[in-house]
């Protein structure tokens, strides 16, 4: 995407210098540092720190992550043990995001494949960047399927602002290119359908006033960032025509963990008739289970990330403390929406509803036994 006339994605491999390199997301949008990942301890904290995050972008890191481990200082060489073992350590990094075990799981697959060192690292890499350019291709085919919801739209209200309710950061710093959430928005704004953004500031660590905000801006799409409580409020008065949204994990069967809060909005919208879409490319499903509230694991992160509220203040980042020091605070950092409340899925193959049947229908090369 572009930032200030640059071309840019959140991970990307240098090839002058033979490194893994990241957009720290953690100072979106009053700085912008890249990182270098050179180690599996640097990739595993940069996923649990949230110097990259989004499932997508998740399972991307993963993938070179595993190339990484190949090449880090003290690695040994062609040791299947290591490298199964490291790749555990990766997987373990955040527990929810299925993307993650999947862009893992699939470079180790390949790197097996050779018994000999060299050839081994060269899969690895092959593999991993051949990941990052398939969900991105993924991403812009979400965008292509997802435009006629927009264009409908607009054409029943005669061109008149498309009024778009997203939660969260499922834009191309979540992914790779376009987003998730935010692809049929780029496709529209791009195909001249005049589209409004109602960003949720998202909180604990507003990755939608600070992330979601920060993309849009640079794209030229028009939006307004507003707390996380108003979305029922507007939906209400009729100032919203669509809720698309991401998510992390999603059952055959259709339930859909998301990022805290994307229940409520969810319900919401049904009780005002208002469409609820999901966006997500078919590394996100969990093909494996159907219970999402059942199943899935919630990560529970650490409370302080309630307790604080970083900004920008005189020139500096700074963080405050907000409630009282000696209160409890509990930070769950994902929720599941039940199929019902979801009106379909944007996937790279096309639309189709929140059933199992027809989710299956449209991946029958998923079916488990």
């Amino acid at each position: 995407m572009n930032v200030d006339g640059k071309q840019m994605r959140p991970i990307w491999f240098d090839t002058q210098s033979q490194t893994v390199q990241v957009i720290d997301q953690r100072f979106l949008p009053h700085k912008l540092i890249v990182e270098d990942l050179k180690t599996v301890d640097q990739t595993i904290y940069a996923i649990k720190e949230m110097f990259v995050r989004g499932a997508p972008l998740i399972g991307a890191t993963g993938a070179l992550g595993v190339y990484i481990s190949l090449v880090q200082k003290d690695n040994k060489g062609a040791d299947n043990a290591y490298l199964v073992a490291e790749c555990h350590r990766l997987k373990n990094a955040r527990p929810t995001a299925m993307n993650l075990f999947w862009g893992v799981d699939r470079v180790m697959k390949a790197a097996l494949k050779h018994p000999a060192y060299q050839a081994r690292v060269t899969a690895a890499l092959d593999e991993a960047l051949a990941v990052i350019e398939e969900e991105a291709v993924n991403c812009q085919k979400i965008g292509e399927y997802g435009l006629p919801i927009i264009e409908a739209i607009s054409k029943k209200k005669n061109g008149e602002p498309v009024n778009i309710l997203t939660h969260c950061n499922a834009g191309w710093l979540a992914c790779i290119e376009y987003g998730t959430a935010t692809a049929p928005v780029y496709t529209a704004f791009d195909n001249g359908i005049d589209v409004h953004v109602w960003v949720d500031e998202t909180r604990p660590l507003n990755q939608g006033s600070r992330l979601t905000a920060w993309e849009l801006g640079k794209h030229g799409v028009k939006h307004t960032v507003i707390t996380d409580n108003a979305g029922g409020h507007i939906m209400q008065h009729g100032m919203v025509d669509l809720v698309i949204v991401g998510t992390d994990r999603t059952t055959r069967a259709g339930d859909v963990a998301n990022k805290i809060g994307t229940y409520l909005k969810a319900l919401a919208a049904k009780d005002n008739h208002i469409p609820f879409y999901v966006a997500l490319p078919s590394s996100t499903f969990d093909w494996s289970i159907t219970d999402g509230i059942a199943d899935i694991p919630i990560e529970q992160r650490d409370p302080d990330e309630i307790r604080y509220v970083q900004g920008l203040c005189n020139g500096k980042i700074e963080q405050v403390l907000v409630p009282p020091e000696t209160s409890a605070a509990a930070n769950h950092a994902f929720d599941v929406t039940p199929a019902r409340l979801v009106t379909g899925f944007i996937t790279e193959r096309g639309v189709c509803k929140a059933t199992e049947q027809d989710i299956m229908a449209m991946f029958p090369d998923k079916k488990t036994n």
